[in-house]
């Protein structure tokens, strides 16, 4: 009796268990194949450096980002590698400790955002044609023509409290629909599948048939959305604080470009304080750029090099 769900192409072969199945007939595991990508292994080292950075930087930073016990408006010098600001407080260290707010913005905004577009995402397209689809796609449609930057302006410059928490937050919540509008026309093409049916006659409900079932063949996408979404919430954080609109008690590459800014740093030849910080954050938005190559290879192998 043919097994509802079961690949045909078992039929036909020689029945394997699983310790005789050779390495050769093994899939690549996913990590191999991100690894496999030139421009991904850069990106990869390149983020890892940054993560270490952001680790251990009080090890690294010769001082505390808020000690402002200098003398104001320093030039690169050897007890200062970038000079000081106006507050009197080291660059170099506070580029040290920015590292953190960017990562830790790209981590939670990216997931949050992510986390959103796939419950949207999966249960809009597995509801198709439903009310719920229709519910769902109607807000995202509405979230997709909305525009973001305008948005997250607004909702930050009005907010009376601007910590990494809101940022996180507001980026969040204007950056998902993008990805949940692929993940539902992604689903679509999952939901007939044999091993969806199978799930559904054994009595699996919804929930589980979307998310233990469906989900985990959507790995690239969840992972090239996380990825992008990270990239995004980054440069978001940065232009909020660059437009004086970062958080108040923290200090980011964003709010170092905005101090420098404000002091006219580039007319009075303090170009490493502009410069530098603007250096390291466009390194980590390509760096991350790069993972996303290998990322794509995982959903479409005619892409592999080699």
């Amino acid at each position: 009796m043919t097994v509802v769900g079961a690949d045909p192409m078992a039929e036909s072969a020689p029945e394997q268990t699983g310790e005789q199945v050779s390495a050769a007939e093994r899939p690549e595991a996913w990590w191999s194949v991100v690894w496999s990508s030139k421009k991904a292994r850069v990106g990869v080292v390149v983020v890892g450096l940054y993560v270490l950075i952001a680790l251990l930087a009080p090890l690294i930073a010769p001082h505390a980002p808020t000690d402002g016990s200098f003398v104001p408006l320093e030039p690169p010098s050897g007890a200062h590698l970038l000079g000081t600001n106006v507050g009197g407080q080291d660059v170099f260290s506070q580029l040290v400790y920015g590292s953190r707010v960017s990562l830790l913005v790209g981590l939670l905004g990216g997931t949050l955002a992510t986390v959103i577009a796939l419950v949207v995402g999966l249960v809009a397209g597995y509801a198709e044609g439903t009310v719920v689809d229709d519910v769902l796609s109607f807000v995202t449609n509405v979230a997709l023509v909305i525009p973001v930057l305008p948005l997250i302006i607004t909702l930050v410059a009005y907010s009376e409290v601007r910590g990494i928490g809101l940022i996180v937050g507001v980026i969040a919540i204007t950056s998902w629909a993008g990805a949940a509008r692929g993940k539902r026309a992604q689903i679509i093409t999952l939901r007939n599948r044999d091993f969806v049916t199978a799930a559904r006659f054994s009595g699996d409900g919804p929930l589980r048939i979307i998310f233990a079932e469906i989900m985990p063949n959507m790995t690239s996408l969840v992972a090239a959305a996380f990825v992008g979404a990270a990239t995004g919430a980054i440069g978001a954080e940065a232009g909020l604080a660059v437009l004086g609109l970062g958080s108040s008690d923290a200090v980011s590459w964003g709010t170092i470009l905005y101090q420098a800014d404000a002091a006219g740093a580039v007319s009075q030849g303090l170009f490493a304080w502009v410069f530098v910080p603007g250096l390291v954050l466009a390194v980590l938005i390509t760096a991350m750029s790069f993972i996303n190559f290998g990322v794509d290879l995982l959903s479409n192998p005619h892409l592999r090099e080699g």
